[in-house]
């Protein structure tokens, strides 16, 4: 217990993941502007959008212009999620540095969520990975419904092993293993890691937490135990999957730093300015952040 590291990389999903599901569409000018914030809180990864097919997400339509338009800081990774060649030409076009794929390790959700089965999914993502490296650039794949699937339940943990092995022998650089209906519990994230750090190398993992049930924050405590140091996080708790109903935002970045910093672990994040950049978002959506840290601020 308590083997805890001194200092935790959070990967900054908000301006993709946490705005993919909202409705009030906002305009790429005012993301640039909230991107340029963000970059200026201490983070080490944004990942700003995804180059997905406008008719699947079309907040996410400005793809191309938000990548080109923000003000790249060094030091800084700036990534996007990509679904295929095509997408990945875009990422490319528009220079992102890290390329990020996704799959589910559910059948059912893959295919409400990619519209093929995971069998098929995987030649598309090996070509998409094999190119982005050879471009030079980091790849990371996302997969989903790891703890639990809104349609099939529970997912066998050799089952996520098989698609993280895949993914692996395809040459990503690191798996995001997420919980995208918010349904672990420390004790089953526990079990998970028990068997995963002697499967893989730890600093090749990061965890992916929603907060459907608020079990997000315990979760991570927990997988700090198993030397787990990199969380993927959005701003103000912004999020949830389009293809995963009833699944709330992610673990937000703000109260993750507020936890972290109180335990003593770095993140090298500025919380003053973290919750200046939630403020920004807040007002484009005109609507409060679900996050913990801005209920405090919005209060005072």
């Amino acid at each position: 217990m308590m083997n805890w590291p001194e200092k935790v990389t959070i990967k900054e999903v908000g301006p993709r993941d946490g705005l993919q599901n909202e409705k009030v569409i906002i305009p790429a000018q005012s993301k640039m502007e909230w991107i340029d914030q963000l970059s200026d809180t201490g983070l080490s990864y944004i990942e700003v959008t995804s180059f997905v097919h406008p008719k699947w997400i079309p907040q996410l339509s400005d793809a191309a212009l938000v990548a080109k338009g923000i003000k790249r800081k060094p030091g800084i990774t700036y990534g996007a999620l990509v679904p295929n060649q095509r997408g990945l030409e875009s990422a490319l076009e528009a220079n992102i540095d890290d390329i990020s794929v996704f799959m589910s390790s559910s059948e059912t959700h893959n295919l409400k969520n990619i519209n093929k089965s995971i069998s098929d999914t995987f030649p598309i993502l090996k070509d998409v990975i094999r190119t982005a490296a050879n471009s030079g650039k980091t790849v990371r794949g996302y997969v989903s419904t790891v703890f639990g699937c809104p349609y099939e339940g529970e997912v066998a943990t050799d089952q996520v092993f098989r698609v993280c092995d895949q993914l692996f022998e395809y040459g990503i650089d690191e798996v995001s293993l997420g919980d995208t209906i918010g349904v672990a519990s420390p004790k089953q994230v526990a079990l998970f890691l028990e068997q995963a750090v002697k499967r893989y190398d730890m600093s090749q993992i990061a965890l992916h937490f929603h907060d459907t049930r608020g079990m997000a924050l315990a979760n991570i405590l927990e997988s700090l135990n198993y030397g787990i140091d990199t969380f993927d996080s959005s701003l103000g708790g912004l999020g949830g999957c389009p293809y995963a109903p009833g699944a709330s935002g992610n673990v937000a970045t703000d109260d993750l730093v507020h936890m972290l910093h109180k335990m003593g672990i770095q993140t090298g994040i500025n919380p003053e300015k973290l919750l200046k950049a939630a403020a920004m978002v807040q007002s484009f959506l005109e609507k409060p952040l679900p996050s913990h840290q801005m209920a405090v601020n919005n209060a005072q």
